[in-house]
């Protein structure tokens, strides 16, 4: 009996002996990664990608159909507006000009003839009619007069006196046709002989007019400042209408035209800064949006934004790929956290896990606001100064016993503001902190 008493006495120890280290092993907290939540700038981006336009672009189209004389620019060169670039063959349109120049100046020829010397002397013949129609009329009157008083006398005849009457009355009335005469020289007739000859001289100007800028058309010159982006035709070749000749291209500044989601296209406006990169490249970019669609496009369902950028040295070309990430809102002093520390909340909402003093994890359901890069702004949840972990939270349980192995903070992926704090990236030890954190935990 006492040996039975013994065996199981050994057999209890020997059990307790095993499940010891099994109970030690499933209280054995959880390493995570804390970094504390700060307060930084942070903007509400909305991104696109698009291509490079010139500012400013002119395809120089010949009006007129001859062949190429001479170009005077290249393939790359720098012009200035109104430069001379080429000229086309027009010795026909020069030979046409000058005989229209000579057709000129027989209608004003015309013209001066007209004015000072047919007019005139037409005026001065029925003024001298108006005279000698007036003296008839006159002496016809003293006849008349004369006539009826030697028939008041009794010395003279009736049918006489009726003779000089009718003879008044004829002398009368044409004086009323030379008077008649007179004023329509001096007013429509005058006239419109000056007006015919007038037109002619102007149908003639406007011929040459014509004649002269068909030359013009012959010498083709820059409308724009710039860079000569290609000529097709060599000296000899036949120019048309419909065909460029030239194309100039301004890239002072350059205009990357990029499409955004249209969900977010009515946060951008106007004179809004952003920030752009080549897909191949890391270097940035600076522009102002200075066009928003007022449309959307139903293939893409994007609403297309252009965004002008300075281009000292021609650095950009036309057609480049372009990213660009525009700051439509700037929250200064934001509460912030990585976005590695968010996780999954109740009933489809987000979530944080703080550590308290304690080294006990705390879920806090957090509302998001902006994110940047792999930083986004917390509006409520967490306060400034609390520690939230950024690895090993996920699947932890609310008021789990945690192991803090490091502090990390997440560096941003943009550029945050000067005066924001800087912090170290996940798995960087701080200055002066130890390699492991852990508190000691009681038994």
């Amino acid at each position: 009996m006492p040996h039975k008493l013994y065996v199981l006495a050994v057999a209890v120890l020997f059990l307790a002996a095993c499940s010891k280290p099994e109970e030690k092993e499933t209280e054995a907290p959880a390493p995570v990664q804390v970094t504390a939540v700060t307060q930084a700038t942070i903007q509400r981006i909305v991104a696109g990608d698009g291509a490079l336009f010139p500012l400013n672009q002119a395809s120089l189209i010949p009006k007129i159909t001859a062949p190429v004389q001479r170009f005077y620019v290249n393939r790359g060169d720098h012009v200035k507006q109104g430069q001379l670039l080429a000229v086309l063959e027009n010795g026909d349109l020069i030979a046409a000009a000058n005989e229209s120049k000579g057709t000129v100046e027989q209608a004003e020829s015309n013209l001066r003839t007209t004015e000072g010397a047919t007019v005139p002397d037409s005026v001065v013949k029925a003024q001298t009619d108006v005279e000698s129609a007036r003296t008839a009329r006159d002496n016809a009157k003293k006849v008349l007069d004369s006539r009826e008083q030697l028939f008041k006398e009794g010395a003279l005849a009736q049918r006489l006196v009726d003779e000089s009457r009718v003879a008044y009355s004829q002398a009368e009335s044409q004086l009323q046709a030379a008077q008649e005469h007179l004023r329509t020289l001096q007013s429509v007739a005058k006239e419109e002989q000056i007006k015919g000859a007038a037109a002619q001289v102007q149908s003639a100007k406007a011929h040459l007019v014509s004649q002269e800028t068909q030359v013009a058309y012959s010498r083709v010159t820059s409308p724009i400042a710039g860079i000569v982006a290609d000529r097709p035709l060599n000296v000899g070749e036949m120019a048309n209408p419909g065909s460029p000749l030239l194309t100039i291209v301004d890239i002072s500044r350059v205009v990357a035209r990029v499409d955004v989601p249209q969900g977010e296209a009515s946060a951008v406006k106007v004179g809004q800064t952003a920030t752009l990169t080549q897909p191949d490249s890391k270097e940035e970019v600076q522009g102002k949006v200075t066009v928003v669609s007022p449309a959307t496009d139903p293939n893409s369902t994007t609403v297309q934004v252009w965004i002008l950028i300075d281009n000292p040295g021609e650095r950009l070309k036309p057609g480049m790929a372009m990213h660009a990430a525009i700051a439509t809102e700037v929250y200064k002093a934001a509460t912030v956290v990585p976005v590695a520390a968010i996780l999954p909340g109740e009933e489809g909402g987000t979530a944080v896990l703080t550590v308290s003093p304690d080294n006990v994890a705390h879920k806090r359901t957090v509302t998001l606001g902006v994110r940047q890069g792999n930083q986004v702004q917390i509006l409520s949840g967490v306060n400034p100064g609390e520690e939230v972990v950024v690895a090993g939270g996920l699947g932890l349980d609310d008021k789990a016993k945690v192991k803090i192995v490091t502090t990390a903070v997440e560096e941003s992926d943009e550029d945050e503001d000067e005066n924001a704090p800087e912090a170290p990236a996940p798995g960087k030890q701080q200055k002066g902190a130890p390699k492991d954190q852990a508190k000691p935990q009681g038994k």
